[in-house]
């Protein structure tokens, strides 16, 4: 187990040391939880490195503010004069995922760009997804959107691993299970690609964040964390994202488990907090975009909404209070690590 000592010492100076011996567990921010703040990427450093931060995930490209070297250079600079390791992501690489923006280029041309990108700012890794939710019920069948993603990502194999850099595939916004992320990965080749795993997506699929863990703990290279509440309804269930310790998925074991077993990763808080998302699973036709998950897993993800209890929606805050809101979300919750035991 690792002690409360443990994380105070993790967010204020780096990484989590387990009682009695090291697993470092390096603690991040994934720029998402920072939205709807505006702010260029080199005030996006400073505010992270106010908050003890060892490593920032530029999820997005506009984040980064562009991917000319000289500015990227700039960038990685800023970084380096706070002690801040860089990471660096993008969107969609299947070609025929909802998601994807084919005005960018072609899958392979935009995967490879930003390669490119994270030599000039010295990050170990790109991170990229599928899709999202649409994908699991759209006219192209998810088998299909994973052959193309796999496909995308054998495509710049060499050039990643001329670079030295790995492919980091997200569990993304309810696309993929971790069983069905697993064999993507396997199939592109676990050398140059790993998982960037999410710990509230799972329960975007109707999975519970501790199997996508334990299924994919092998294969992660980073992390977005956050906590989920999930609940019965007549229906089926329903789930809410929250701040962290505020939902029922058991996040202090969950993040005590990541230290565990993906020593060395980083563990960056993607702060989300939504609204009621129903799954009305009693719906036969529900089914129809998760036809293969086994009933093991899906007794998982049943058991927590059984022990769950709905959670009171949030009133929507006016658009100028927005990044204020994200900002204490995001506070809160890395005050919930530091007092995490």
């Amino acid at each position: 187990m690792v002690s409360r000592r443990s994380f105070l010492a993790g967010l204020a100076a780096g990484p989590l040391l387990a009682q009695g011996g090291a697993f470092p567990v390096k603690f991040g921010i994934d720029l998402f939880s920072l939205r709807s703040q505006g702010w260029s990427p080199f005030e996006l450093l400073e505010y992270c490195a106010k908050q003890g931060a060892k490593v920032v995930h530029f999820s997005e490209i506009r984040f980064l503010g562009g991917l000319e070297k000289s500015h990227l250079e700039t960038v990685r600079d800023h970084a380096q004069r706070f002690g801040i390791e860089v990471e660096i992501g993008m969107l969609s690489i299947c070609p025929t995922a909802v998601r994807f923006d084919p005005a960018q280029g072609t899958a392979e041309e935009q995967l490879t760009k930003m390669i490119e990108a994270s030599k000039v700012v010295n990050a170990p890794l790109v991170r990229c997804v599928l899709g999202d939710w649409r994908d699991r019920a759209s006219k192209t069948p998810l088998a299909q959107n994973i052959e193309n993603t796999v496909k995308t990502l054998r495509a710049v194999r060499s050039r990643a691993m001329d670079a030295g850099k790995r492919i980091a595939v997200e569990n993304h916004g309810g696309d993929l299970q971790a069983r069905e992320l697993k064999m993507l990965i396997e199939e592109a080749g676990k050398d140059v690609v790993g998982a960037c795993i999410d710990s509230g997506n799972p329960t975007w699929a109707i999975e519970d964040p501790h199997v996508t863990l334990e299924t994919l703990a092998p294969y992660v290279l980073t992390s977005h964390v956050r906590d989920s509440a999930v609940w019965r309804t007549p229906e089926g269930a329903a789930m809410q994202w929250t701040r962290m310790g505020e939902g029922n998925v058991d996040m202090g074991g969950w993040v005590k488990k990541f230290a565990q077993l993906c020593p060395g990763k980083a563990l960056s808080l993607e702060i989300i907090v939504t609204g009621t998302r129903p799954f009305p699973y009693l719906d036969p036709k529900f089914w129809d975009a998760y036809r293969g998950m086994p009933a093991w897993e899906f007794a998982r993800f049943a058991a927590l909404a059984e022990k769950g209890k709905p959670m009171p929606t949030r009133t929507p805050v006016p658009k100028e209070r927005a990044a204020a809101q994200e900002r204490e979300d995001l506070e809160a919750s890395i005050q919930w690590l530091r007092d995490l035991r």
